[in-house]
């Protein structure tokens, strides 16, 4: 049986994260990233890992990824999402949005913007489809430099985040999306 977990990146996962969203990156669906350059910002990276019990001891591979990065002091982006194939349609994806969320939340950005070549993915996860110009600083620190940005096919999508309830508030007083995204740690098991 196979189990997979969601924790912060390590060094050693960066090959493997950067060969996972090179095989997205060949499909022109998102950019490329290079060991080095995950490395680098390393801070920012969540991953998803699945472990697996094999005769020969437990072996992880890297199933998932996402980043969480500094736009401006109430913005972040989440980028670099991806998700192996075989575990397309298992709700990864969405876990994983919703762990860089919390991290957004308790650094205390107040909203998170994407851009996607998938908006209904977002738009299910309570993200709304913005203009790319309301995203400004994402338009000038990094889309500047996009070979694509003249004739960008992706959609930008943007999500408020709710204020933080009170530390004395009760749990239900949370709105419902942090319900499921409460700092916590996230197994799934697989067959």
């Amino acid at each position: 049986m196979a189990e997979i977990s969601i924790r912060p990146a390590q060094a050693a996962d960066a090959a493997g994260m950067s060969a996972l969203i090179g095989q997205f990156a060949e499909q022109n669906l998102m950019l490329p990233r290079s060991a080095a350059q995950i490395l680098r910002a390393l801070p920012e990276f969540l991953v998803a890992v699945e472990t697996t019990d094999a005769p020969d001891g437990v072996g992880e591979r890297i199933v998932g990824c996402g980043s969480l990065a500094a736009l401006a002091a109430d913005l972040a982006e989440v980028r670099s999402l991806a998700v192996d194939a075989s575990q397309h349609g298992n709700g990864l994806g969405g876990l994983l949005v919703g762990k860089l969320l919390d991290l957004a939340l308790a650094r205390g950005f107040k909203q998170v913007c994407a851009l996607t070549l998938r908006p209904r993915f977002f738009e299910r996860l309570g993200f709304e489809v913005v203009d790319r110009w309301s995203i400004s600083p994402k338009v000038w620190q990094e889309c500047i430099y996009c070979p694509k940005f003249h004739r960008c096919d992706e959609v930008a999508m943007l999500l408020t985040l709710p204020e933080p309830a009170p530390a004395t508030a009760a749990p239900a007083a949370r709105n419902g999306l942090l319900k499921r995204l409460i700092l916590a740690p996230v197994k799934l098991m697989l067959a």
